[in-house]
């Protein structure tokens, strides 16, 4: 049930991170509807708030965090990372 919750929570964080405009180009191939892969640097999935700082810097704006577990996210210029505790659930190229 944990896990359902914190999916659902990383979906709506994701739309909210991606809403506006997007990077990503949609292409068809082969009848096939697809997303290219991002060419901005991420950090990776598993790497701490430390580590992430460390390497990317400090972040635009740090948002509140929100829900149990707690999930917090960290907007740079060109993407946005999703921590869970202080771990990366999650990064995604945004517009800004």
């Amino acid at each position: 049930m944990k896990t359902s919750k914190t999916t659902m929570l990383i979906a709506v964080l994701c739309g909210c991170a991606a809403s506006g405009a997007a990077l990503a180009e949609t292409l068809v191939v082969n009848d096939q509807l697809t997303v290219p892969a991002s060419s901005v640097q991420t950090p990776k999935r598993g790497s701490t708030m430390a580590d992430v700082e460390k390497h990317f810097g400090a972040p635009v704006e740090k948002h509140a965090t929100v829900g149990q577990p707690p999930i917090t996210r960290w907007d740079y210029n060109g993407f946005s990372v999703f921590f869970e505790h202080d771990r990366v659930i999650h990064a995604v190229a945004t517009a800004g």
